[in-house]
């Protein structure tokens, strides 16, 4: 032992010492680098069902380690920089999927026509922002003559002019002024929001064509993939692919009207038809909040190469993929539930971002907002939809990449142990796994980011040689 080094480094070449690391630090490979583990007690059984031979035994009674190591498959990059990695590429390959096509879908496809929309959320205050001119130097927040001050004595504008990733960015000019109450019950029924509009677009649709909805059917679906993303402000807002396809989705093409203008025109009307009351009201209380998207839309086609009025397919399942594994951390707040009124006010968080904390606990104990539970997401600010959500046919599923995925590792650990491929005899598997626990002990974090990083890095390389080599 050498006295001179910090504890936690100590740690770190003591766990390497150890007689199970070389085991240990292959499974923490074969998990991607996981920050965050899980631990499996168990056995594993193979055999041929015609024979009764028994082929393969795996116990982790056997191990060194004493289990054996899987990955915690979480999304966020906060918690998990690993997982998260590998669900951004899934994403990214279920969104261009359904704009280029493969797997499983249609090249084809490419032909239809479709749009990324971006829907924003209404103002509940004026909040500081970063802003660019078209010579993208930065602008002056908000500049105001005369020097005007609110009703509570504060001033109206701001002019400095703050960078992309100043704190300040998104904070209120003025607290007392700005609507908690509103932005947190706005948070609250996003997703509902989202899904009243995806039911009104085929009925605007169907009222600019002059056909009814069942016609309409008969000729056309809609297709969509979308992702909520978090604003400076604590507020989401929504990034989503709208396609149309013919009447059986992307293996037939639309009708020759359905083009991306009229696409465009039935989004901003159908966004700005819908509304959304806050609460269920008793006939004696007062007129609930009505929630409506905000005045910011933009819609903009999707091209297979970049274009001057429109995105690039490429860039947009990039986008789509890159906000995929963030949450309500990146709008100052915490990625864990809050579990007592009481630990608000130690949470590293911005102060919007805990008034709306604390905003979420005063209104879950209002009678009208009871059924809400804006307790539970208080560390989302209220917004307790899913973040990345398709329809059924846009493209595949998260859940066929996973499966082609585990597919080509086990046919891989077939190869290794010497085992036949399933389909070319009765071999059957027989497996009992027991939770042990999660997490990295002490001295692990540190060789699990080194095994994260040179996969990272070996991935980097792997794709820029293909890169090269297609060019």
């Amino acid at each position: 032992m050498i006295p001179h080094l910090s504890p936690e480094t100590r740690a770190v070449l003591e766990r390497a010492a150890m007689p199970d690391f070389a085991r240990w630090q292959r499974m923490v490979y074969a998990t991607g680098g996981c920050a965050q583990p899980v631990r499996l007690h168990g056995e594993r059984l193979t055999f041929d069902g015609t024979t009764g031979e028994i082929l393969d035994v795996y116990r982790t009674a056997d191990e060194p380690t004493g289990f054996l190591l899987t990955a915690c498959g979480n999304r966020r990059a906060s918690r998990c920089a690993a997982c998260s990695a590998t669900y951004k590429d899934d994403t990214y390959h279920l969104i261009i999927s359904g704009l280029r096509g493969g797997k499983g879908v249609p090249e084809d496809v490419g032909g239809h026509p479709r749009v990324f929309a971006t829907f924003t959320a209404p103002s509940f205050g004026a909040v500081h922002a970063h802003r660019t001119g078209r010579d993208g130097k930065t602008l002056p927040c908000r500049p105001r003559r005369d020097s005007p001050t609110c009703q509570h004595g504060r001033y109206e504008g701001c002019g400095r002019r703050h960078d992309r990733d100043d704190p300040q960015v998104g904070q209120p000019l003025c607290v007392d002024c700005y609507d908690y109450r509103g932005a947190v019950l706005w948070n609250a029924h996003a997703g509902e929001l989202w899904r009243r509009f995806t039911q009104a677009l085929p009925a605007v649709l169907a009222r600019l064509l002059g056909v009814s909805r069942a016609h309409l059917r008969e000729t056309l679906r809609l297709s969509y993939a979308k992702v909520a993303e978090y604003q400076a402000r604590g507020l989401v807002h929504f990034h989503a692919v709208i396609r149309l396809d013919g009447p059986d989705g992307p293996a037939s093409p639309p009708p020759d009207w359905a083009t991306v203008p009229l696409l465009d025109t039935a989004i901003r009307q159908a966004a700005s038809q819908v509304v959304v009351p806050a609460s269920k009201q008793s006939p004696d209380a007062p007129p609930p909040v009505l929630l409506r998207w905000g005045d910011q839309l933009d819609v903009r086609p999707v091209y297979l190469s970049t274009d001057l009025n429109g995105v690039s397919d490429q860039r947009v399942a990039s986008y789509v993929a890159k906000y995929a594994t963030k949450g309500a951390e990146s709008a100052g707040t915490v990625d864990r539930r809050i579990r007592d009124a009481g630990d608000i006010a130690r949470l590293d968080v911005t102060e919007h971002a805990r008034r709306m904390i604390y905003t979420c606990f005063a209104l879950n104990r209002q009678p009208q907002y009871r059924l809400l539970p804006l307790r539970h997401w208080a560390h989302m600010l209220g917004y307790r939809g899913h973040f990345s959500t398709k329809s059924r046919y846009y493209s595949t599923t998260l859940g066929a990449l996973r499966r082609t995925r585990a597919d080509y590792r086990a046919a891989q650990a077939r190869t290794l142990l010497g085992l036949p491929d399933p389909a070319e005899g009765n071999m059957l598997t027989l497996a009992e796994w027991r939770y042990a626990g999660s997490g990295l002990r002490n001295g692990e974090p540190f060789w699990a980011e080194v095994a994260r990083e040179r996969i990272a890095t070996a991935r980097t390389v792997a794709r820029e040689r293909k890169d090269r080599q297609s060019a």
